[in-house]
């Protein structure tokens, strides 16, 4: 109880632990915020204002203690004060009379003062001025220099005036109105620079357009004299090669590499449009110029792509392939050298948009031509121009993809066009021998085409197995040949012999051997004109190996190479069974001809009362005409057709008189008749065998002879003039002597044989005699021949 009452004094008289150490804290004047702070904290507030009370009165008696010390100090201090005060007092007056002195004496000197500072500041002034006006005077100087510049043309240093002005005087200009102005005029002063410079572009793309087909015709100009150049070193060298297989031994090459400048060859100014493309990027706007540039070129692209209606295209063609390539030649320079005026993309799309029209424009124009020749020459300024733009690094592939498209469609319109012309030489032709008198005829129309027959130059004149139709033919083949490979050179095909070679055999069969077909096939030749239309098949077959060697020639294929291969046409094979069918249409004719002089069923007296001892005067027609024909076939067709021929007409005859035996004009015959006949046969066989000999057909190594052919007539005569004529029906007898003949046919010509001639009384004079023993066998055969039969 005594503790607790004891704590509670001790707080009241605030003798805690904490007002301690407050107390002290205000005494060494330390920072007593954060007891404070604590003190609120913790609720007790009292006790803190209880020591700053103790704390206020202790310092107050402190003070007071202090200014006790020094008092006297204090008022000894305030009198010194005092007489300083008196002292200034005094020295003021004397400054204020000082000062009234000075006024009165320098009162003057200020006003020569404030004078001079006046003249001072006008001088400023004026030196001012004068700087600012010349300034201003340098400023209108430009000016002045600038519009000289516009006035004379002379657009960059305009500009550059300009951009002086703008970037070094315009912003210290001090007069603000000459300021303003020129602030106003300086972009007027630059769209009037940007229109006159367009116009003068302008005027250099309507120019540079009227030059373009004059710079493409160079450019092509180039282009053909380095084609003919090639094409002279190629022919040189396929007569070197040529030279060289017929053992002339081993030859130098050398090539000639001529090296020209394109650019110098090419001469047309650019520099309107280097000068517009250097003030427009002065200008800040070169973009702007490009796309105008590039936009204007386009549109000039697309009217030079225009083709006129009024002007066939044939006669415009150069002139407008002339322009195209101009055009991009012009757009090649300003790619390369205008600094960024066009970029690759640009030219590349202007170039689509060409490729475009001219492959569809070539597409039309051809479908639309009906000559091989304006085809030709349109197709080689393509390839012109496509040589002479590949040199500029433009993809020309699709202008020779076009070409190749329609190789079809040229060489239809050059195979008719050539068929024509042999049928004009066929229809004219007299198939007649070709009479050569001079050694250069003989070189023209033989040794140009490979047709001799002998290395060695003949005597004089010359009479060739062939007619004008040979070497004409030859001729027209060999223009379809060159026209071929015209068009196909210089084209997508680097090499076309196989090619040429197709249409070479597509224009052989389809259009040569047609032709010569259809002329067998009318029925208007004669014998000579079949017989020499044979000859002149078997030479045209011979040909086809020039032809061939040819076309390789111009193709720039060795001919040793085609030699090696052996390559043939499969139009020889058409020819040589055209030549058949002529043989056989020649043979068609003869035979004709020999019915004719025959006419067997007329010519012969089948009942006559003697026998014509020298035969009947038709044979010696037949055989005179036979004649005529083998002396002719043997001079122009080879001895195969002259012995197919021979053999035909021998045969003919003997199955006319087998026929006319059978005829159903002849009712009766007798034996008168068949002597007759039988030395109109034995005359024959005698001509047969002669002509057989003379032509020399037995080296041909055939299995009969001219004779053999009759064997049907022959043995048919011997068997109506046998004294057994019964034997025929002897198996033996028969293969040894009457093998070539039929039982049916024996029959009916054995019905109407009658043994003796029938006179007046004929029948009855010799009812009683004696029948003779070939009468006897006679009946006897027909008898058994009705038997068997």
């Amino acid at each position: 109880m005594d503790m607790k009452t004891k704590r509670r004094t001790v707080i009241e008289n605030g003798d805690t632990g904490d007002d301690m150490v407050l107390a002290n804290l205000i005494v060494n004047g330390d920072d007593v915020g954060p007891l404070v702070r604590h003190a609120f904290e913790i609720g007790r507030p009292e006790g803190l204002l209880n020591q700053l009370n103790y704390v206020m009165k202790k310092k107050g008696t402190e003070i007071e203690e202090m200014c006790k010390a020094h008092y006297d100090e204090f008022i000894l201090a305030v009198d010194e004060l005092r007489g300083v005060l008196l002292d200034a007092e005094e020295l003021k007056s004397e400054l204020q009379t000082d000062n009234g002195k000075l006024q009165q004496v320098g009162s003057a000197f200020l006003v020569n003062l404030e004078e001079l500072l006046d003249s001072f500041e006008i001088r400023k002034n004026v030196t001012e001025a004068i700087k600012l006006s010349k300034y201003c005077i340098q400023v209108l100087d430009l000016c002045v220099k600038c519009n000289n510049h516009i006035s004379e043309g002379q657009f960059y240093p305009a500009l550059k005036t300009l951009d002086l002005l703008e970037k070094n005087y315009l912003q210290n200009i001090p007069v603000q109105k000459l300021k303003l102005a020129i602030e106003k005029r300086i972009p007027v002063i630059k769209l009037h620079i940007e229109k006159k410079v367009c116009s003068q572009v302008n005027e250099w793309l309507v120019q540079i357009r009227s030059s373009a087909k004059n710079i493409g015709q160079t450019a092509i100009g180039r282009a053909v004299s380095v084609r003919q150049r090639d094409e002279e070193m190629l022919e040189q060298q396929r007569k070197a090669e040529e030279h060289n297989i017929s053992g002339a031994g081993d030859l130098a090459y050398t090539l000639d590499v001529e090296e020209f400048d394109e650019d110098s060859v090419l001469v047309f100014d650019l520099t309107p449009l280097y000068r517009a493309c250097h003030i427009h990027d002065c200008l800040r706007i070169s973009e702007k110029f490009r796309g105008y540039y590039y936009n204007n070129r386009v549109l000039q692209l697309k009217s030079d792509l225009e083709v006129s209606s009024t002007q066939p295209f044939v006669e415009s063609y150069q002139t407008f392939f002339a322009q195209i390539a101009g055009h991009f030649i012009v757009e090649d320079r300003v790619l390369r050298t205008a600094k960024g005026l066009l970029v690759a993309d640009q030219v590349e799309k202007m170039w689509q948009i060409a490729v475009t029209k001219i492959t569809s424009l070539l597409d039309e124009q051809f479908s639309s031509m009906d000559s091989a020749t304006h085809i030709l020459l349109v197709k080689d300024h393509v390839t012109l121009l496509a040589s002479t733009l590949r040199q500029y690094e433009y993809d020309v592939g699709p202008l020779l993809e076009v070409l190749d498209n329609n190789c079809d469609k040229y060489h239809a319109h050059l195979l008719e066009e050539c068929r024509q012309q042999i049928v004009d030489v066929l229809s004219n032709d007299v198939y007649k021998q070709m009479v050569i008198t001079k050694d250069t005829d003989y070189e023209n129309n033989v040794l140009s085409f490979n047709l001799q027959t002998s290395d060695s130059l003949p005597a004089f004149p010359y009479v060739a197995p062939f007619s004008f139709m040979v070497p004409d033919t030859c001729r027209i083949v060999r223009s379809f040949i060159k026209g071929s490979v015209d068009y196909l050179c210089h084209g997508v095909h680097i090499n076309f012999y196989d090619i040429v070679r197709k249409y070479l055999d597509k224009f052989l069969i389809d259009g040569l051997n047609k032709i010569i077909i259809d002329t067998i096939n009318s029925n208007s030749i004669t014998v000579s004109q079949a017989m020499q239309i044979a000859a002149n098949i078997s030479v045209l077959e011979r040909a086809c190996d020039f032809f061939l060697q040819h076309a390789a020639q111009l193709c720039g294929v060795p001919i040793r190479s085609v030699e090696r291969h052996q390559a043939t046409l499969s139009a020889k094979v058409e020819l040589k069974t055209s030549r058949d069918a002529a043989y056989v249409a020649l043979l068609n004719s003869v035979n004709k001809n020999v019915d004719k002089f025959m006419a067997i069923t007329e010519n012969v007296d089948w009942t006559s009362d003697e026998i014509r001892q020298h035969g009947n005067n038709y044979m010696n027609e037949v055989i005179y005409y036979l004649d005529s024909v083998m002396s002719t076939a043997q001079q122009i067709l080879p001895l195969d057709a002259v012995y197919t021929v021979g053999v035909g007409a021998f045969e003919h005859i003997s199955n006319s008189i087998v026929a006319a035996f059978l005829s159903d004009s002849v009712k009766r015959f007798n034996v008168n008749a068949v002597r007759g006949i039988d030395n109109d046969l034995l005359t024959l066989e005698t001509f047969a065998d002669e002509r057989f000999h003379s032509a020399e057909l037995g080296e041909l190594n055939k299995e009969g002879d001219f004779k053999s052919c009759l064997v049907e007539a022959r043995q048919l005569i011997d068997l109506l003039l046998s004294s057994q004529p019964e034997d025929f029906m002897d198996h033996a007898m028969r293969e040894e002597k009457y093998y070539a003949l039929d039982y049916k046919k024996v029959a009916a010509i054995c019905d109407k044989f009658k043994d003796a001639p029938d006179g007046i009384f004929g029948s009855l004079s010799n009812k009683n005699a004696k029948q003779s023993a070939r009468k006897k066998s006679m009946d006897a055969l027909k008898k058994r021949l009705k038997d068997f039969n």
